[in-house]
């Protein structure tokens, strides 16, 4: 009887010591995972990044549009930034710096595109094979080799042709999904993505399979989402990609010349080096004489954002905004547009409807949510009108502010998104500022605004009521999306 009871108890206390241990266990899986996500928030922004640059007179700049529209029952395409980009390259001598996020031609075999990538590809061989001396850095970002499963067939050319590929390191960057990024880096961050792929490619069924690793370090979702092309003859900021299945999209860019280039060789000089390269250090020297009343300064990751809120909270009643954009969801842009509202501002938004991602059916989250929530808080002071896409995106980002001592212009690759505005992804736009009279550029962003708002010559976009959704439950989930990261916009 005394060994049963004794026997009774010893198991009791197995049982219980066991159940220490898996409590323990549990709790310090917990503790480091919360390390890990306090590691992501902490995480301090790598030199040279979130850049704010002198304003520079420019000797010159252009403003350049991608427009996809209807007209007399027929999509129109009319595509010139990747031709003056190819421009660009073909000139140069000395030097080119490009910095581009999707740069591959993977998409459904059953659509077809422009061959966008392997233009850029032959542009830029075909350079070095005509000056062997001049020096080209080519830096993207993982998605193109999918986190290291694989690589892209253009990559593996540009190397074969001493091009220096430059892949961004995007664990130096902060997390901008901590929930999830915290259990990747304190688990998955030490295994290689690279081996035999089993599983289909997400953004091709018939391209390469990719490991699951890749798939794993796609949902931190971050990326080096600029869009910038540079050579000693000039500079392009761009809101589009060079990936065959964005060639319909719209789009704007800047092509510009002065000294505003030297800071943007520097934050581009900063990519790599934070990425494992170190390309030397080389200036751009500029030529033309400056134009007047126009003032061009850049701005990359938080420093957007904050130029962007000071420039709504500074306008005035009878002053305009006027926006296009590819996703609007930043909390503090959406308070301070209805704030201007009140104030009297005019403002008009063009949004893309984000109904269509390369043949996927979007739900709309987060653009229509937003314009819903700017419109009953405004008490429908803001005027919204989505563009009319036919399968392609409006995947512009662009923020033109009409104030009565001068208009300021903010464009380039960032969407007004917190992972692209609060120091996660990386981004360059460019502030543009033009005083006096109404001078070439300011009237020319005018009459683009004119001509998509007002459907001329063309059906560019619709009324609100077009994709109005009041859905209560989309709303809560964008607020989350936002606030965690949990998203990809």
């Amino acid at each position: 009887m005394a060994k049963g009871l004794a026997a009774i108890k010893n198991h009791s206390r197995k049982k219980s010591k066991n159940r220490r241990s898996k409590t323990l266990l549990k709790a310090a899986i917990v503790i480091i995972m919360i390390i890990g996500i306090i590691n992501g928030f902490s995480t301090p922004i790598p030199d040279g990044i979130s850049v704010e640059g002198k304003a520079y007179d420019v000797s010159n700049i252009e403003f350049l549009q991608d427009i996809t529209y209807k007209k007399n029952g027929k999509i129109v395409h009319e595509q010139v930034i990747f031709n003056e980009q190819l421009k660009l390259i073909e000139n140069a001598k000395e030097f080119i710096v490009v910095d581009m996020f999707l740069f591959n031609d993977d998409y459904d075999r059953k659509n077809s595109f422009p061959k966008i990538s392997e233009g850029l590809t032959t542009a830029l061989i075909n350079q070095k094979k005509k000056y062997p001396s001049m020096r080209i850095y080519f830096i993207t970002d993982e998605i193109n080799n999918f986190y290291g499963s694989l690589e892209s067939k253009y990559i593996t050319q540009l190397r074969e042709n001493n091009i220096e590929v430059i892949v961004t390191d995007s664990t130096k960057i902060r997390d901008s999904n901590p929930l999830y990024s915290g259990f990747w880096r304190t688990f998955l961050k030490g295994f290689k993505t690279s081996g035999k792929g089993w599983l289909p490619n997400p953004f091709s069924p018939d391209s390469q399979k990719v490991t699951l690793r890749g798939y794993l370090k796609l949902l931190n979702f971050k990326a080096n989402h600029r869009k910038t092309l540079v050579t000693e003859e000039a500079a392009i900021i761009a809101s589009a990609n060079p990936h065959d299945a964005s060639g319909y999209h719209s789009n704007i860019a800047f092509r510009l010349e002065g000294e505003i280039i030297n800071d943007l060789i520097k934050s581009e000089l900063a990519v790599a080096k934070f990425s494992g390269s170190d390309f030397d250090e080389f200036e751009y020297v500029s030529s033309g004489d400056p134009s007047e009343g126009i003032k061009a300064t850049l701005l990359t990751e938080g420093k957007i954002k904050k130029h962007i809120v000071k420039e709504i909270k500074d306008t005035e009643s009878k002053e305009k905004i006027s926006l296009a954009m590819f996703y609007l969801s930043d909390r503090s842009i959406v308070k301070e547009l209805i704030k201007a509202s009140n104030r009297g501002v005019d403002i008009k938004l063009v949004l893309d409807a984000n109904k269509d991602a390369f043949g996927i059916e979007k739900n709309g989250i987060p653009n229509r949510q937003v314009a819903s929530e700017l419109i009953k808080k405004s008490d429908g002071k803001i005027n919204v009108k989505w563009y009319d896409t036919n399968g392609e995106q409006f995947h512009t980002k662009l923020i033109f502010i009409e104030k009565d001592e001068k208009d300021v212009i903010i464009g380039g690759s960032a969407n007004f998104t917190r992972r692209n505005l609060d120091d996660y992804n990386l981004e360059t736009d460019v502030k543009i500022e033009t005083y006096g009279e109404k001078n070439e550029l300011s009237t020319e962003i005018s009459k683009y605004f004119s001509r998509i708002w007002n459907n001329e010559d063309g059906q560019y976009t619709s009324d609100y009521s077009k994709y109005q959704d009041e859905s209560f439950i989309k709303k809560v989930i964008y607020r989350f999306q936002e606030f965690s990261g949990l998203c990809t916009f």
